[in-house]
């Protein structure tokens, strides 16, 4: 994450002077919606209709919010629909970028971009916001639909159902009170509770975040010991919201981010959960450690300066089978 002052690139994931040592998020600013007909959504503009190949996905695999939309376009079965652009892992001083000037460059297709702030300033000239991922690509409209990957599920889950998205719907009417009420706790103390305790600059702030993360670690847990999934026996956005941090937890977040006062493998029913979740179709090929781990220790360095990648742990997620106790 970063923003742009000048024209010139600034990285902003340890500004934390003015918060008192805190990390705080900025607002994604592109909030229009696709829909099935082309209307507005909830925010934004009209003009977005649900077309086969009019979209593109840029991503990086190492970041939890791309994989939100990664297992999205792979639970509605919308790779044909969606076209994928992957960023390299390594996020330097212009931030998320096509290549490290070591390999062969990733596939950019709009613009030849070499950074993901070009790919917004493509869409905006003037713009100086965060240039984070994922960013959903209009190619007739040549421009940003959303880089809110909240939205971004939403969006694929239901609008393109009329044109070839797979059944199933993560959304339903008669949870999403519940759902929303999880993901409202579960984004402030897990989701963005990891990133909180990681990039602290002060003991207090640290502390602040650590508490809340583990209580909510510890809830779920709890909650999970009756039911299959947060909402019962229905996997609900609810489950594929968290399930991108918990799978960096024992790699990433428990060191790197000092989060380290229990894994994940050493909770009862959140283990054999992320498991579950990792086995079904079409999501563990959403997940790719050979970016996750050297992304976050080679992309921080004033957390990790050597930029040294750790060798463990060694993490088998096919290991537990899903919870068919618990299914009935």
């Amino acid at each position: 994450m970063g923003f742009l002052i000048d024209g010139s690139w600034r990285d902003d994931w340890y500004d934390t002077e003015s918060t008192g040592g805190r990390f705080e998020r900025k607002d994604s600013k592109f909030r229009n919606w696709i829909t099935a007909d082309g209307q507005a959504g909830p925010t934004g503009e009209s003009g977005f209709k649900a077309e086969p190949g009019r979209y593109l996905l840029y991503v990086s695999y190492a970041c939890p919010w791309s994989q939100r939309a990664l297992i999205f376009r792979a639970l509605k079965q919308l790779e044909s629909h969606i076209a994928l652009s992957v960023t390299h892992w390594h996020m330097g001083e212009h931030g998320w970028m096509f290549t490290n000037g070591q390999e062969e460059p990733c596939a950019e297709p709009v613009s030849e971009a070499d950074y993901v702030y070009q790919i917004y300033q493509a869409a905006d000239p003037d713009y100086t916001g965060s240039a984070s991922v994922p960013v959903l690509w209009d190619k007739q409209n040549n421009t940003i639909v959303s880089n809110e990957s909240a939205d971004i599920i939403r969006m694929l889950n239901s609008a393109f159902d009329a044109v070839g998205a797979a059944e199933g719907d993560f959304y339903p009417a008669d949870l999403r009170e519940e759902i929303d009420a999880l993901n409202d706790r579960i984004y402030e103390t897990v989701n963005n509770g990891v990133y909180k305790a990681g990039f602290a600059t002060t003991q207090k702030a640290y502390e602040e975040a650590i508490g809340p993360l583990f209580e909510t670690l510890d809830w779920l847990d709890k909650r999970l010991a009756r039911q299959r999934f947060l909402t019962g026996d229905r996997l609900t956005e609810a489950d594929w919201r968290l399930f991108p941090t918990l799978i960096r937890f024992d790699p990433v977040y428990f060191g790197h981010f000092k989060c380290n006062k229990r894994r994940i493998v050493d909770y009862p029913n959140l283990w054999p959960y992320v498991c579950d979740l990792y086995q079904h179709p079409g999501i563990a090929s959403t997940v790719r450690m050979d970016h996750i781990k050297p992304h976050y220790y080679v992309s921080h360095k004033t957390i990790n300066p050597t930029g040294i990648v750790p060798v463990g742990p060694d993490i088998d997620f096919g290991e537990v089978q899903n919870r068919q106790r618990l299914a009935a």
